[in-house]
């Protein structure tokens, strides 16, 4: 039987605290960051399609959602594909959790990868028939991402939504251009600065001065508005920090024998040749906001992120500063790894009797 994460996380904990290796915690949580006495309302968005890091992320939340950690509110997606919002689907449908809405992009950026481990899920058979139910049957009756995100953040409780964004920042800029409509009388900068507490976005590289991230690169004038605009702190999990959290391809293969198949474990195998491991780039960016308390990370303290027309990331300290990136040593990393096996590798509970 696996443990209880929770347990889990309390154990990580004290694994860092023992090491003497005391982490610096970040300073979005002085400015109100998650807190675990009741769920946090979180918007997922994401370009599901391009890594698989995407799929082990929304696992994981689905693993929060169950354990009543999280209300999931929406998952916007910012890639160009109908594979990419029909595998959301495909994953919410198998978690059983059909009814959280998805989003589609308009207008988004064509420059990303080929949707190859969501295509080949999506387009899956067996004895002529889908192997994955779906719950949306019409591509076309997704909503927009961006009429979703108004719609969902005027339905919620003034400073009380997270915004975990592990794609292009193609939403957000426009959220923040997007008039006053039918859901609310604020513009979409309003509308941000009333509901959202906080952004953690996978963004950025801070070590290498001349490194083009993905994110980054795919759509440059959307995240240079988003960091000149958004008016909430952002907290950037950047590519250094996932590239030293690897998930093991031997879990993939070995931790998942439950009879059936599983378009989490599906994708994994169809995204690169097994075995591989992979960077956790998106889980870091959800872990910081559901479990910032528990010294998993360090933090580069108060600042400014800056992105030139290269796609260059640049941190500049400044105690007046609303960003910050996330850290992290040898020993947290290995505690943090541990910490996704243990949380994704647990069964969910649609198929805990079966």
């Amino acid at each position: 039987m696996k443990k209880n994460f929770l347990l889990t996380a309390i154990a990580a904990f004290s694994l860092i605290a023992c090491s003497g290796k005391k982490a610096e915690k970040a300073d979005a949580t002085e400015q109100g960051t998650a807190k675990n006495s009741q769920p946090i309302n979180i918007i997922f968005d994401t370009d599901m399609g391009n890594d698989v890091d995407d799929a082990l992320a929304l696992d994981m939340l689905y693993k929060y959602i169950e354990a009543g950690r999280v209300n999931l509110l929406a998952i916007p997606t910012t890639k160009v594909s109908k594979h990419c919002a029909e595998y959301v689907d495909i994953m919410n449908t198998w978690y059983g959790h059909p009814d959280i809405p998805i989003g589609i992009v308009v207008n988004g950026t064509k420059i990303d990868n080929e949707d190859n481990f969501v295509r080949v899920v999506c387009q899956m058979q067996k004895d002529g028939k889908p192997v994955f139910e779906r719950t949306v049957k019409d591509y076309n009756a997704f909503p927009k991402s961006v009429d979703l995100y108004r719609k969902v953040l005027a339905a919620q409780p003034d400073a009380s939504v997270y915004i975990v964004s592990v794609g292009f920042s193609t939403n957000l800029a426009q959220l923040l251009d997007s008039p006053a409509d039918d859901y609310s009388p604020l513009t979409g900068k309003e509308l941000v600065k009333k509901k959202v507490v906080l952004l953690s976005a996978m963004m950025g590289h801070f070590k290498d001065p001349n490194f083009q991230e993905f994110n980054v690169k795919c759509d440059v004038p959307a995240v240079q508005k988003v960091m000149k605009e958004w008016p909430t702190p952002i907290v950037a999990s950047p590519y250094e920090l996932g590239d030293a959290i690897l998930y093991p391809a031997s879990s993939i293969e070995n931790d998942f024998n439950w009879g059936m198949p599983n378009p989490l474990v599906e994708g994994y195998k169809a995204y690169l040749q097994m075995p591989y491991d992979r960077q956790t780039w998106d889980l870091t960016s959800l872990l910081y906001v559901v479990e910032n308390d528990k010294g998993f990370f360090g933090s580069s303290g108060k600042g400014t992120i800056e992105i030139d027309d290269k796609a260059i990331s640049r941190f500049t300290p400044s105690e007046n500063g609303n960003h910050s990136y996330l850290t992290v040593t040898p020993e947290q990393a290995e505690t943090i790894k541990k910490y996704f096996i243990d949380l994704i590798t647990q069964k969910p509970a649609k198929y805990k009797d079966k």
